[in-house]
């Protein structure tokens, strides 16, 4: 992979992870816009992503 090699994904659920950057996004995931180097990509989860229950438990919980 080169210096971009993967992007950051989310899912509707809110979930986040990332995949190549050189491939197709998977159906049922967006870019959000995040590439670079892995490493990069995980230290922005890690930002991004500080509730990691799923957006449907979420709801529920809040009414």
């Amino acid at each position: 992979m080169g210096e971009h090699g993967y992007r950051v994904v989310r899912n509707d659920a809110g979930q986040y992870s990332i995949w190549p950057a050189d491939q197709d996004v998977p159906v049922g995931w967006a870019d959000v816009g995040w590439t670079g180097p892995k490493d990069e990509c995980l230290a922005h989860i890690d930002q991004v992503w500080t509730d990691l229950r799923p957006a449907g438990v979420v709801a529920r919980m809040n009414g």
